[in-house]
């Protein structure tokens, strides 16, 4: 069965470049980014997780842990990490899980048939606190993500989840958010000091600190 936003995403235990997880126990009460790449020794991936490594302490920021997944093995994850580290002037700072057996991408439905059936496709889900799905994204292989993009999302969450607020389209953090239709113009203005109500329905209020 398909995963959805609001689902439980699957436990499990793994191999990782760090060790044996459990996945939950490694996540705790963080939110976490699990994203998985087609195959180690590939020009795409290589950039990506070099990337995402050096972006990393702005997770670390949001308490949010990060966790990578493919079909290699340890053995050669180990090995690839050093080219990372060599071209894209970065060390990888966060565990590669070792998905021989393939459990982790079958759980998590990462390997699309159109897209070659025996390694995954740029999956990223981010999960909450509470190991609820809170975002999923499928990139096809040729297609680097933008990590950028999924740090301005885990913001957005993270601000959501708090306020109960929207944000909008192009929100950075720190930015005007949006009241949701359910709440009215009045109890907004009880609540919220600075409402700008441009229609009935859309309303912005300075994000609450």
């Amino acid at each position: 069965m398909a995963l959805r936003l609001g689902d439980p995403a699957p436990n499990f235990t793994a191999t990782t470049t760090e060790g044996e997880i459990d996945f939950y126990g490694w996540k705790g009460d963080s939110w976490a980014i699990l994203f998985s790449h087609p195959a180690d020794f590939t020009p795409v991936c290589t950039t990506e997780l070099g990337y995402l490594a050096k972006i990393k302490p702005e997770f670390d920021k949001r308490n949010t842990k990060i966790l990578a997944v493919s079909v290699d093995s340890v053995e050669d994850h180990n090995n690839w990490v050093g080219d990372i580290a060599e071209t894209q002037g970065t060390a990888v700072n966060y565990p590669i899980i070792a998905d021989q057996d393939r459990a982790v991408a079958e759980a998590y439905d990462m390997i699309h048939p159109g897209e070659g059936d025996t390694s995954t496709v740029r999956s990223v889900f981010v999960i909450g606190p509470d190991n609820a799905i809170k975002l999923q994204l499928t990139y096809p292989k040729r297609t680097g993500r933008n990590f950028d993009e999924i740090l301005r999302v885990v913001d957005s969450l993270q601000v959501t989840a708090k306020s109960g607020l929207s944000t909008p389209a192009q929100w950075q953090k720190g930015e005007k958010v949006i009241v949701p239709p359910a709440v009215s113009t009045a109890d907004a203005r009880e609540k919220y000091a600075d409402v700008d109500e441009q229609k009935p329905y859309l309303r912005y209020v300075t994000e609450p600190g």
